[in-house]
């Protein structure tokens, strides 16, 4: 079954870059370079939950001045605005009082958006606590692409933000068709090299193997490139055992990625990696931004089976 994969998805007319105070560099500047390569509208949203306080000249009464808050908010963002004109990109500046995650997702309701561009840090040791809630949050309902810049990413501007190669993780259910296709208009864009990985746990490796080579299973994995894109762009895949996050870093490094690409999908028989954190340490670990796909942009194409329940998002890729 095909699935269509938006043309916005693949080359963005307008970026929301979700930034902090103080902004994060590297991430911030993925995000200018993105829009210049693409001729994109950049917006900068930045949510903020505290106020500032202000005392009355005449009763010396305290209160909240929220007006205050806001200028101050933007005087410390409007450098970026600044800088990405300097670039020749179109720029504007939003900021809001509120949880940056709810914000984030109230402006997607709002505006037209092809593509999520923020960071993320590792406040924690294990699982989810790798991402930071605002991220998780956002990465899990936003009905566009969200790219995550982790702590461990490279900056690229050694190499100019050129993307080269694209690490894409697939296995041969339905959602690997929209992942593998979204990847591949990726990859058509940057005149970029397509990798799709597909990890094969020790525990699935008989069931996964039964009756099929593996030259049977290269094949169906090129499968999942649309066929009017075959033949247009360099496509490599990897089929190994393993343990899907050591596989999914380890080639990251190996192939030189630039980006990775992961899909999302109801994940009942993967209940137990996602309690283990599978994800959040490929997000917080890997050494390139991370494009992730939704259960909502999953489910709004078509693919993958039922409903997609909140609690049974797994966002290691559709392995």
């Amino acid at each position: 079954m095909a699935h269509v994969v938006k043309t916005g998805w693949s080359k963005p007319s307008t970026i929301l870059y979700a930034s902090e105070i103080p902004a994060n560099e590297k991430t911030f500047s993925f995000a200018l370079a993105q829009a210049v390569e693409f001729g994109a509208h950049l917006i900068i949203i930045h949510a903020y939950d505290t106020l500032v306080v202000a005392a009355s000249e005449t009763t010396g009464i305290r209160y909240y001045d929220y007006a205050a808050a806001a200028r101050a908010e933007k005087e410390q963002l409007e450098p970026l605005v600044q800088r990405a004109r300097y670039s020749g990109v179109p720029c504007e500046l939003v900021v809001r009082p509120g949880l940056p995650a709810d914000q984030i997702l109230a402006f997607l309701r709002e505006r037209e958006v092809d593509r999520i561009v923020m960071g993320t840090h590792s406040p924690g040791p294990i699982g989810k606590l790798l991402v930071g809630s605002v991220a998780e949050a956002v990465l899990r309902s936003a009905n566009v692409p969200v790219c995550i810049v982790g702590p461990e990413a490279v900056s690229g501007a050694y190499r100019k933000y050129a993307t080269s190669n694209i690490l894409c993780a697939v296995s041969l259910q339905e959602a690997s068709h929209l992942v593998a296709g979204f990847a591949a208009e990726l990859a058509a864009q940057h005149n970029a090299r397509l990798i799709l990985q597909h990890v094969i746990r020790p525990q699935e490796s008989i069931e996964v193997l039964a009756g099929h080579s593996l030259d049977q299973l290269e094949a169906d994995l090129l499968a999942l490139v649309p066929s009017r894109l075959r033949g247009k762009i360099a496509v490599q895949t990897v089929l190994v055992p393993g343990d899907p996050t050591e596989e999914l870093l380890y080639q990251c490094k190996a192939q030189m990625a630039d980006l990775i690409v992961l899909g999302a999908h109801g994940a009942s028989a993967f209940a137990a990696i996602t309690r283990h954190g599978v994800v959040y340490k490929v997000l917080a670990h890997a050494h390139c931004p991370v494009i992730t796909l939704s259960p909502a942009v999953i489910a709004e194409c078509g693919a993958g089976e039922g409903k997609l329940e909140s609690s049974e998002a797994y966002l290691a890729g559709v392995f």
